[in-house]
């Protein structure tokens, strides 16, 4: 069985039962660092003996030479612990190819809820979060950053920075979204926990005036961005002319877009 255990983001407390009983119970446990992983285990109380729990690295450098070695530890009936130094395995930090394999070799998975800093910043944030868009961290160069931030198509938009790149993202976000609203949550669930808020010029005045530590949730918000009629009728047109059915068109369109399937349906049917 492979047990997903989310740890704490900054705050001891938040450690839960089920997470302590799951690592406690673990023959192997499978850490982003061995090191963070066993300075927590000696935080909540518990005791390795004999090298059991048995702590193996499992980061975004060697999880794909990982994976088989700890698959075959689950399937000869051990008990595999997923963690990542903080937060949620799996979201923005290694664990999706491991539990991707488990669960295609039938294996059982169990996620345990806990800490996630991109749904606590999310929330902190007071923006609509019915809908929301979580791309983890973007590109530390400012050309690709620009261009990921120009493919937002507004709402809401959930993404993580280091205090060192944090300025120049927010440089980005001026430039390119506009008058769009900002949250940037730092150092959360600690003793020091920080939330700015305000349009993206009112932030970046903030971070440019203070020196920032800890990593930060970054929170946008936008309308979303009218669609450009033309634009979606001519790829709807391409792909009529190359014969694809209409709901592959749709599917197609609606994705590349961002809009809704009924109104690509509208300019399928105009093509007729």
């Amino acid at each position: 069985m492979l047990t997903v255990c989310p740890t704490p983001i900054g705050n001891l407390g938040d450690v839960t039962s089920r997470q302590v009983a799951a690592l406690r119970a673990a023959h192997t446990i499978a850490c982003e660092d061995t090191r963070v992983t066993g300075k927590l285990l000696q935080l909540i109380g518990i005791q390795r003996e004999n090298g059991r729990p048995r702590l193996v690295s499992n980061h975004d450098h060697n999880e794909s030479a990982r994976v088989e070695e700890l698959i075959a530890l689950m399937e000869s009936g051990e008990s595999v612990v997923l963690v990542s130094d903080a937060g949620t395995p799996g979201v923005a930090d290694p664990g999706f190819r491991l539990i991707s394999a488990a669960q295609d070799r039938g294996i059982r998975v169990d996620v345990l809820p806990g800490a996630c800093a991109a749904i606590v910043g999310l929330v902190a944030s007071g923006f609509p979060s019915d809908r929301f868009e979580f791309r983890g961290f973007l590109s530390p160069k400012s050309q690709a950053r620009r261009a990921e931030l120009e493919s937002w198509q507004g709402g809401t938009l959930v993404l993580y920075e280091s205090p060192q790149r944090l300025k120049s993202l927010l440089e980005d976000v001026s430039d390119v979204c506009g008058d769009s609203m900002v949250f940037v949550g730092r150092e959360l669930t600690k003793l020091h926990e920080e939330h700015l808020r305000g349009n993206s010029a009112e932030v970046l005045a903030k971070v440019a005036a203070k020196t920032i530590k800890g990593e930060c949730v970054v929170v946008l918000h936008a309308p979303y961005k009218e669609q450009d009629d033309a634009l979606g009728r001519k790829l709807v047109a391409e792909l009529v002319s190359a014969g694809l059915a209409p709901q592959a068109i749709k599917t197609i369109v609606s994705q590349t877009l961002g809009v809704q399937k009924s109104l690509v349906y509208s300019w399928i049917e105009d093509q007729k």
